[in-house]
């Protein structure tokens, strides 16, 4: 990335296909660093609503003027007619958002989907409309099927239609389902498709080319990035893979695209490992991926989470980068003037079966009219004409041979898009069984800590009655100590008593004994 440009300095200065940092002027401050947000240029202005940082939602709305080069907050009031309305979780401020999609339609900014801690707990998507004219916003009552609330989508503008897919939703699954809001009656439909469409995916990109294709590319599923492109006929709702052509493109989610004429640039984004450090575009009438430049690895636009938009100053055209996030929130504005590419005839591509006939069409007569300079010619140019092109009967077999391959391969892809499909469940199975086995390992843990605890317990229990044992063995043998004594006792007790008696006995008959002599010696006097 180069020099940076300030407020001072003119757009026009820019050098082509080159990223440079755009500072406002005179040091005019900054709005709050952030990802995860949505951003339109009305007017010369650059709209940016809502966002995430440090976990939480932001609800304000900044905008950049492109004539002035300075940052002003728009503050937009609630609508006068809903400021009465029941059950109003928000009150007058815009409720804060992340995740969401923003496009430009009429006067209005509609902001669509997106996470949100500060509404009310329904799980359907909601939609608010912006008024720049009147600074003033609502939110909208939409009807029909209302889709499931989600994040991470992909919203595109047709007409007075909004094209929706995919997403995350409040529970984690991802989707990959269809949507169409017209904005003229505020109605939901529900498209659907022929198999063979993308798996689930979030925080991909989509773009609509030539009015009549959906263009998805890249995103993630909990598991892997993509770098696949699906194509849908909106007339037919037939899905395809186009092959495509030129530089090779790595996985990649959470980038940011815009299409202008056609050709699909897409900037940022990163693969769970690193940041994406190109930018790049494909030609939709063509499906060639080509690098327009690129930025170092600690660039803030090697980034999740930004947006992207494009302007048009003095009859340039510039893509405009904000925000993001690769390790740190960024707040910055930068630019890249585009330099003019060959524009062409879109291809008709009318359906995956028309698409690939006309391809085989076109082989068919290049390879018949080798011979001759001018067909040659013709071939080359990129404006051929299909419809113009008529291949000998010699080709007619290797047309059909090769529709057959086609038909084929569709099958394949197909059914390859029903194992990834598979594959995805299948993952988030496995992460759930993860996180039961990691639950109930630390249940194990707590169990086996309780478990020595008591044992540790109940060997001081064994110890002390063993204590005890010994100690009743000892008293065991006072027992027989104290019953010998006692025996002593009672042998001393009865030889006492015997002497006593024998003692008693003697001092009477010596007292009977003085008697009698007393009356012997009377008589004799």
């Amino acid at each position: 990335m180069g020099e940076g440009i300030n407020g001072d300095a003119c757009l026009a200065a820019a050098p082509y296909d080159h990223w440079v940092l755009l500072g406002p002027a005179g040091g005019s401050p900054r709005p709050s660093a952030r990802y995860k947000h949505a951003a339109q240029v009305v007017q010369d202005k650059l709209y940016v609503v809502g966002g995430s940082r440090n976990g939480r939602s932001l609800s304000d709305v900044q905008v950049f003027d492109f004539r002035t080069f300075t940052w002003s907050a728009l503050n937009p009031t609630r609508d006068s007619n809903q400021l009465n309305l029941e059950n109003n979780a928000t009150g007058g401020s815009f409720p804060a958002l992340a995740g969401h999609s923003l496009v430009k339609w009429k006067n209005n900014l509609v902001v669509v989907a997106g996470n949100t801690r500060s509404l009310s707990s329904s799980n359907k998507v909601s939609v608010w409309l912006i008024d720049v004219e009147t600074n003033s916003w609502s939110a909208v009552d939409t009807y029909g099927k209302v889709p499931t609330a989600r994040g991470g989508q992909s919203v595109s503008l047709l007409g007075s239609r909004l094209l929706m897919f995919g997403g995350e939703d409040n529970k984690r699954r991802l989707l990959n389902d269809l949507h169409i809001l017209d904005l003229e009656t505020m109605m939901w439909e529900e498209v659907k498709t022929e198999k063979g469409g993308p798996a689930p995916r979030y925080d991909h990109s989509a773009a609509v080319y030539a009015d009549q294709y959906l263009l998805i590319f890249g995103g993630s599923s909990h598991s892997t990035c993509f770098s696949d492109l699906y194509l849908l006929d909106l007339q037919t709702l037939e899905w395809s893979q186009p092959d495509t052509q030129g530089a090779h493109i790595a996985p990649r989610s959470g980038h940011a695209g815009t299409m202008i004429d056609e050709n699909w640039y897409i900037v940022g984004g990163g693969d769970n490992a690193s940041g994406s450090t190109d930018t790049i575009v494909m030609n939709a009438s063509k499906f060639v991926w080509s690098v327009v430049t690129s930025v170092s690895s600690r660039d803030p636009l090697a980034c999740e989470g930004l947006t992207l938009c494009s302007t048009t100053v003095d009859g340039e055209k510039f893509l405009i980068a904000f925000g993001g996030y690769n390790g740190k929130y960024s707040n910055e504005i930068f630019v890249l003037k585009l330099k003019a590419r060959n524009l062409v005839q879109p291809r008709l591509l009318q359906s995956p079966a028309a698409a690939a006939a006309a391809a085989s069409v076109t082989a068919a007569y290049a390879v018949i009219t080798a011979t001759d300079e001018k067909t040659r010619d013709i071939v080359a140019t990129d404006d051929f004409d299909i419809k113009k092109a008529q291949p000998a009967s010699s080709s007619k077999k290797f047309v059909a041979e090769i529709d057959l391959v086609n038909g084929e391969k569709d099958k394949l892809e197909s059914r390859l898009a029903e194992v990834r499909d598979e594959n995805s469940k299948l993952k988030d199975k496995l992460d759930l069984a993860n996180l039961s086995y990691g639950e109930l390992a630390k249940e194990l843990e707590s169990v086996q800590n309780q478990l020595a605890a008591e044992g540790s317990r109940c060997q001081k229990l064994e110890s002390q009655i063993a204590a005890a044992r010994k100690r009743l063995e000892s008293a065991g043998s006072l027992e027989n100590e104290l019953e010998v004594l006692r025996q002593q006792i009672s042998q001393v007790e009865q030889t006492m008593a015997s002497t006593q008696r024998q003692k008693s006995g003697g001092v009477w008959k010596w007292v009977a004994g003085s008697a009698e002599v007393d009356k012997q010696l009377g008589n004799r006097k």
